[in-house]
């Protein structure tokens, strides 16, 4: 089998033994994500006394909300192993097959980025869903024939941040879906809190809310944030961080009070500057900003969204006022101006 294609949970995301100690192990460790986790806690305590394996599960949302971390968990709290690939990685049926033939009773085979499976390996995958078989052709032409492999009760989970992406037959034969949802200031504040206990960096309660409020309502980008601000307090606080020191460190890194960095401000400013405002094509603006299509939709826009500064219409993407506002832009001024560059 190819190495590439099975990782675990160390290589995972090209991260290091650090960040795995930032994960939670269990789910009463996880932090936030409520409704999901409940759910979950009731479908493995089902699955636990049934003796079966735990449905098929598919988790979707924006990057870095906690979807490998929770699989994780999942395989602790089912007491199985895990093993960890990725749709990109599985580049050919034979690949698949020689992963799910790996597999024993009970296991959890994690598939990131499971919207990126090509279609003759996507095949592959429904009767090993749904029966637990596999089918193999052997020989080509006339004289070809296939045969059935029983495959050991696995569950797969599934994560994508494109669930659209997902074609509907292979969506249909998971269990369990499950939206992963942008966090509150608060529930990252509590991570924030834990992570720098982990770190042993000591920070106090407004440096935890500062960072939580840069963070984008994304743990991953609050524990990145914390270790660069616990590099400032090391060397300029003694190990100790304070409100002072976290807004350097932040302000360094050229974020500002609500989490925007340079490139989202380039989206905003160029709609307003350059097509007054929007509405505009998500291609067009891809173009303008030198970013790829689907770095906007999967990374900036959930967040540009939801603090409400960008908004999609049928015509484009169109930016609202509390943007202009925040970028101090006067809205009136800017509009006239591209009434008259028209």
């Amino acid at each position: 089998m190819n190495d590439n294609l099975m990782k675990s949970e160390v290589e995972n995301e090209d991260e290091g033994l650090e960040e795995l100690s930032l994960r939670p192990q269990i789910l009463n460790e996880y932090i936030g994500q409520t409704k999901v986790k409940e759910n979950m806690k009731i479908y493995i305590e089902a699955a636990k006394k049934r003796k079966v394996a735990l449905d098929h599960c598919l988790f979707y949302g924006p990057p870095g909300l906690g979807k490998t971390t929770l699989s994780n968990i999942i395989a602790n709290e089912m007491g199985t192993n895990i093993r960890v690939t990725s749709g990109p990685a599985i580049e050919k049926a034979g690949d698949l097959a020689a992963i799910l033939t790996s597999l024993s009773d009970g296991d959890i085979l994690f598939i990131d980025e499971i919207h990126r499976l090509s279609k003759s390996v996507e095949e592959i995958l429904y009767p090993a869903l749904e029966d637990f078989s596999l089918d193999i052709v052997l020989g080509k032409g006339p004289e070809s024939r296939s045969i059935r492999i029983d495959l050991p009760h696995f569950t797969l989970i599934g994560a994508t941040t494109r669930i659209g992406s997902v074609s509907t037959p292979l969506r249909d034969r998971f269990g369990i879906i499950e939206r992963l949802e942008l966090y509150s200031e608060e529930e990252l504040a509590t991570i924030v809190k834990r992570s720098s206990k982990i770190l042993k960096v000591k920070l106090d309660e407004e440096s935890s809310f500062e960072i939580a409020r840069r963070s984008r309502g994304t743990p991953r980008i609050a524990n990145r944030l914390l270790k660069r601000v616990s590099d400032y307090a090391l060397v300029l606080g003694n190990g100790s961080g304070n409100l002072k020191i976290t807004k350097m460190a932040l302000d360094k890194l050229e974020i500002d009070e609500l989490g925007l960095d340079n490139i989202d401000k380039r989206i905003l400013e160029a709609i307003i500057k350059k097509y007054n405002g929007g509405p505009v094509g998500l291609e067009t603006l891809a173009a303008t900003v030198n970013e790829e299509v689907e770095t906007i939709v999967d990374v900036y826009e959930p967040y540009l969204m939801q603090i409400g500064f960008l908004a999609r219409t049928a015509r484009g993407r169109t930016v609202t006022m509390k943007a202009y506002e925040h970028l101090g832009i006067d809205y009136s001024t800017s509009r006239l101006d591209g009434q008259l560059r028209f």
